[in-house]
């Protein structure tokens, strides 16, 4: 039993942010039903400058792209208490919190692949035209196009879901955008066979690939709840909600780009899964500084029950 009679969500305030949080607001109206939940928007320094490539946003705000430029500010509301716990897409967080801050609970995963969203029919990247356009602002993404089809073009987009799925509508459009499952699950745009996205009342072909050949971003699909360490009141009331399958393997995921020293913008897949009592995690890295190097690529399970080891194991057989 909790003593709360609110608690205010700190959220940003893209429609899928909004979605994410309406997700956590659900669940803590069905496990507290006289628990009154608020939300605060807060815009982020990666929301205001939409204008910029993340490269440049970085360089804008003392080059931090891999220390939060999605959640530095809601970091703060926390700090100053105008916020009680954060909502965030795992994968724009660092894979190290400050001391003060806990990842107190992450929700069950949705589907961590990534989505290529075309203007024709296509059932893979291979069936893209010669010289495709792309658009995407993940460096994984953009790394493993090139690797699998060198001729590509990849054009850096920003703003939200819907915003990057019309870069493959209208005048001069791209002939393909990148996006994550996830995100577009939840704002409904993919259909259930995962063949196409509507949007506007225009239905594009879409290929769902697998994380198996193209792997995704730690963290990819899962909604975190981030709050003060010392709110023990909050972490109470939050806890709860916290997934134990969702939560060992990101923590995986996390201790391994931690160990790795990698961050948001390192361009380096990962994809997790279990099997029985065991965790298997493999791994694709790209050079960051030579763009002609093949990836490294490492597989290594261990204990469900210990994603720190799994991490260790992953790093030891990198070259």
């Amino acid at each position: 039993m909790i003593l709360l009679s609110s608690i205010n969500l700190g959220t940003r305030g893209s429609e899928l942010a909004l979605t994410q949080t309406e997700i956590v607001t659900g669940l803590l109206k069905k496990a507290y039903p006289m628990l009154e939940v608020v939300r605060t928007i807060i815009t982020t320094t990666g929301d205001r400058r939409q204008d910029l490539r993340l490269a440049d946003v970085a360089a804008s705000s003392g080059g931090v792209v891999d220390k939060g430029i999605f959640i530095k500010e809601l970091e703060v509301a926390l700090e100053e208490t105008r916020v009680d716990a954060a909502v965030h897409s795992l994968k724009d967080m660092p894979s190290e919190l400050e001391s003060h801050f806990s990842l107190t609970a992450v929700l069950p995963r949705a589907r961590i692949e990534d989505v290529l969203i075309s203007r024709q029919p296509i059932t893979g990247i291979n069936d893209l035209p010669r010289k495709a356009t792309v658009g995407t602002s993940s460096v994984r993404r953009a790394r493993q196009l090139k690797w699998l089809r060198p001729d590509i073009k990849i054009v850096e987009i920003r703003g939200n879901v819907p915003t990057r799925v019309r870069k493959v509508m209208g005048e001069a459009p791209l002939d393909a955008v990148m996006l994550a499952a996830a995100g577009l699950d939840r704002l409904g745009l993919l259909s259930e066979d995962g063949h196409s996205v509507t949007l506007d009342g225009q239905s594009l072909p879409a290929v769902v690939l697998a994380p198996t050949e193209f792997l995704p971003a730690a963290g990819q699909g899962a909604i975190a709840i981030q709050t003060l360490a010392r709110r023990g009141d909050i972490y109470d009331a939050i806890r709860p909600l916290n997934d134990e399958v969702t939560y060992g393997r990101v923590l995986a995921e996390r201790q391994f780009l931690n160990l790795l020293g990698a961050g948001c913008q390192t361009p380096v897949g990962v994809h997790t899964w279990i099997d029985g009592s065991s965790m298997h995690m493999k791994v694709r890295l790209f050079d960051e500084s030579r763009e002609d190097r093949p990836p490294q690529e490492v597989e290594a399970s261990a204990a469900s029950a210990s994603p720190l080891t799994l991490a260790k194991k992953v790093i030891a057989k990198l070259r």
